[in-house]
């Protein structure tokens, strides 16, 4: 077996030595590690006719973010702002199958993608632009690539709120998008589960660094209610979210149960705002109230 490299340890080292980038102590650093206005780079900007740009993440998968993430937009909606969503997932888009949305998006007279819109919110995914069981097998500069024309491409036309479902991690595509937009605020998803809350304190913390304002967290999958007995059982840990939300002085939006309903109304392509009536919706209405009150007041 081949020994690591020595550079694998130095960068480790750096790492453990609360320097990341692997910067040396002293000099000027290299290019890649300039801000972009000293690489002389365009800086991040407001995107055309989009008043507010909300980021819905979990640095951990599974945690249930774009569902989350798509109920907010109908509930923005419904609440009377003009919603866009933005699925910012190359690899494992979910927006298409989850609102009920499919087909090649048209272009429009400047040449830019027009969004497929269904229960009054615009949507842009690149699930839209390959097969629902084709891989998108590129590498990483391919894929900024096509995440750039999905931020700057896309005809929105007039939006109080963008939301963007990001993949899970803090990589390039968070920083792609931190970098290049305004970003006016960033809504953290988790489940109770401490496995799943380690990866969720990444998140906060990137967002931290990079200047993001935090809405708060939302606790999803917090409790099982059993439909024969009515039974509650905290599969995933009680209360994490709000642990954590009360140790980073952050607001806890809002506490979604784990209920079988939401993953069928999601699989159906209708969720649950627009499928149903009753606590649930009124739980992600919830959520959307007080993320009005921040963006707004």
């Amino acid at each position: 077996m081949r020994p690591f490299p020595r550079s694998l340890f130095a960068a480790l080292g750096a790492l453990r030595h609360e320097n990341p980038l692997g910067l040396p102590r002293s000099g000027a650093p290299p290019p890649q590690f300039l801000s972009r206005a000293q690489r002389g780079l365009p800086q991040k900007r407001k995107l055309l006719g989009v008043d507010k740009i909300i980021c819905v993440s979990s640095a951990k998968g599974g945690v249930g973010k774009s569902t989350v993430a798509a109920n907010l937009s109908l509930s923005l909606a419904r609440a009377g702002r003009r919603t866009g969503l933005l699925d910012t997932d190359i690899f494992g888009p979910s927006v298409p199958r989850l609102l009920n949305l499919s087909g090649e998006p048209r272009l429009s007279a400047n040449n830019r993608l027009l969004p497929l819109e269904n229960y009054g919110v615009k949507t842009m995914s690149m699930g839209y632009l390959v097969g629902e069981e084709a891989p998108v097998v590129w590498r990483g500069l391919m894929v900024m690539k096509a995440l750039q024309q999905l931020l700057h491409e896309v005809e929105w036309g007039a939006l109080d709120v963008l939301i963007l479902d990001l993949p899970p991690g803090t990589g390039d595509v968070q920083l792609t998008i931190v970098q290049q937009v305004v970003v006016d605020g960033a809504v953290i998803v988790s489940t109770p589960q401490d496995i799943a809350l380690i990866d969720a304190v990444k998140g906060v913390n990137m967002f931290k660094k990079v200047d993001v304002p935090i809405l708060g967290m939302v606790q999803n999958m917090s409790v099982f209610t059993c439909p024969n007995c009515q039974h509650t059982t905290h599969i995933f840990g009680t209360e994490g979210v709000a642990r954590e939300c009360q140790k980073h002085g952050l607001e806890l939006l809002g506490d979604i149960p784990l209920d079988a309903s939401i993953c069928q109304d999601a699989d159906n392509g209708k969720p649950t705002v627009v499928a149903r009536e009753g606590p649930l919706t009124d739980a992600y209405k919830s959520i959307a109230d007080k993320v009005v009150k921040q963006l707004w007041g």
